[in-house]
């Protein structure tokens, strides 16, 4: 060092949760200490000790860090000073940075006291220091979600409880109702299900002076910085109402690892897939029935209410469910009005054209009333198969679920899938071993892990849907269809309600003449047409799609109604 030059030197303290009560040297007591006597040994004047106590070392967005940072720029010190390299950061593209560019290149001396790293020196072991700690913090990393996963297949709530309920205080990883936001998520769902849009039921709220989640949170129960209470509003907006109308937690389910880091050096959270959330059921109290969720969820933005009020628009229960057989698209109410007569010349029509299709849709048009009457007629015959029939029709699922051919494939997909993962494995160490050697830069690294691990995580879900147990699924599926089914006896008027309790998807086809015939002229002249059906959790069963118009006069026994319960 330059004997003619006034050192000045600012102490760097950092300490992540994770690292609390491990090591006594390693407290920011002991780590100030050492800084502290170091100074003193070799006539350096500490100007200020800077810290960050419960920070990780991936995150350089640190407080303390920052404020040292400006400090600097400021020209306050010429010297930086840490315990050693760990306490800087475990990031290694980001540690490496600080103490390889960003400090020399602004005249700063940076230096560690127990690792011997210091820029006035060549460092040659510098590539393994950063590496190692970086090794340090993915393993930190890696022990933290085991216990998290842990914690979510047990079902024990290791997150922020939602709106609604709060912490068990005999048990922080259970949920309880909470008196008084629990009466809110009630009446959301309530309104919800009886046909209110996310946007009235939210505009209600307002008018009501209903304190939204976010505020509630502020005012009442966590500890927010000034920072995050001033971004809660204090109004309620749709996108509020409908992600509580989405989420299955008011069930009574534990859905935890709906976002996870978009990686280990990132603060960004990504959206998992549904398919891979950590879901345990029936954990806690739930706030609204099954049929109430559902309910509500089948009239998520469709704002029926108001849809219907108008008395001269034709008001189809198949919007949404019935589509075109041939591109996909909605069908939509169409037809007129003869001699006062509406429901006879009611049609759903797919008006679709699209010039990349060769076989445009025009064609594709089913009477409305003949569409009703085939899905009432499907649906009796449903509710009227006994226990045994149900057992039959099971049994036939399961069976060709479980064909040789079936149980061949998916294990080829599995054995496919495995040896990937293991290939992937492999790349990766050898890519980390390139990169610690100076063969493969950091940025090129990063890039090159990112794309492996998204399809490692590809081959990961469908590792999972393979190793499934079809015959539980298929069983639970028929079971939650049956369970609604039990609650009718006969439908004598098909009504949006209970159609959308049952059916899941229609698919109308276009009509098919008999030989020689280009176009039906009267009402009795035959046809046939496709109409697939496609129930909720069970999907289509065995009936043939073909359908013979005019339909048949089919007499029918017994009372149409709901069982009250």
């Amino acid at each position: 060092m330059r004997t003619n030059t006034f050192i000045v030197v600012f102490g760097y303290l950092r300490l992540s949760v994770d690292e609390v009560g491990k090591t006594v040297s390693g407290s920011i007591e002991n780590q100030a200490n050492i800084i502290r006597k170091y100074c003193a040994q070799h006539n350096l004047f500490l100007a200020e000790l800077f810290q960050d106590d419960g920070w990780s070392g991936g995150n350089f967005e640190r407080p303390g860090f920052k404020k040292m940072l400006a400090a600097l720029e400021k020209k306050k010190a010429n010297t930086v000073v840490t315990v050693d390299l760990s306490r800087l950061g475990r990031n290694m593209r980001e540690s490496s940075y600080y103490a390889e560019e960003y400090f020399p290149e602004r005249g700063i001396h940076f230096f560690t006291i127990s690792d011997g790293f210091d820029t006035a020196q060549e460092n040659v072991f510098a590539p393994f220091q950063f590496a190692m700690n970086e090794v340090y913090l993915r393993d930190g990393s890696r022990k933290v979600k085991n216990v998290l996963k842990n914690k979510r297949e047990s079902g024990q709530y290791c997150a922020c409880p939602p709106y609604g309920y709060k912490k068990n205080p005999e048990n922080v990883h259970q949920l309880i109702p909470d008196e008084m936001t629990a009466p809110i998520v009630q009446r959301i769902f309530a309104a919800a299900a009886s046909g209110d849009s996310s946007r009235k039921i939210a505009m209600e709220l307002n008018a009501d002076g209903v304190i939204p989640p976010l505020k509630y949170r502020v005012l009442y129960r966590d500890n927010f910085g000034d920072e995050g209470a001033s971004r809660a509003s204090d109004l309620w907006n749709y996108t509020t109402v409908k992600r509580i109308l989405k989420n299955e937690v008011y069930l009574g389910h534990t859905l935890l690892g709906k976002t996870k880091k978009a990686s280990i050096r990132s603060e960004r959270k990504l959206s998992v897939p549904q398919e891979d959330w950590a879901i345990t059921r029936d954990t806690h109290l739930p706030l609204v029935s099954q049929q109430t969720f559902d309910s509500a969820m089948l009239n998520l933005g469709k704002g029926t209410r108001n849809y219907q009020k108008y008395d001269h628009v034709r008001k189809s229960i198949f919007s949404g469910i019935a589509v075109c057989g041939r591109c996909g698209h909605s069908l939509c109410s169409c037809g007129t009005v003869y001699k006062g007569e509406r429901e006879k010349y009611w049609y759903l029509s797919c008006t679709k054209q699209r010039p990349d299709v060769a076989d445009p849709c025009e064609g594709v048009r089913v009477r409305y009333s003949d569409l009703m009457e085939v899905v009432r007629r499907d649906l009796n015959e449903i509710l009227a198969m006994t226990d045994d029939k149900i057992e039959q029709l099971v049994a036939a699922v399961l069976r060709e679920t479980q064909t040789v051919e079936a149980k061949q494939n998916r294990q080829l997909q599995q054995d496919r899938a495995n040896a990937r993962l293991k290939t992937i494995d492999k790349v990766i160490t050898k890519l980390y071993m390139d990169n610690a050697e100076g063969k493969l830069d950091d940025a090129r690294l990063t890039d090159m892990v990112a794309q492996l691990q998204k399809e490692s995580d590809g081959l990961q879900r469908l590792l999972v849907t393979l190793e499934a147990d079809e015959t539980e699924q298929v069983t639970e599926n028929y079971q939650r269809f049956f369970d609604r089914a039990r609650h009718f006896t006969h439908i004598e008027k098909l009504d949006r309600e209970t159609l959308s309790l049952f059916v899941e998807r229609i698919e109308v086809g276009p009509k098919e003449l008999p030989q020689g015939i280009q176009k039906t002229i009267h009402r009795e002249q035959p046809f046939r047409q496709s109409i697939r059906i496609f129930y909720r959790f069970i999907g289509e069963l065995g009936t043939a799609p073909m359908r013979s118009f005019p339909l048949p006069q089919k007499p029918e026994v017994g009372v149409y109604n709901k069982i009250d319960q």
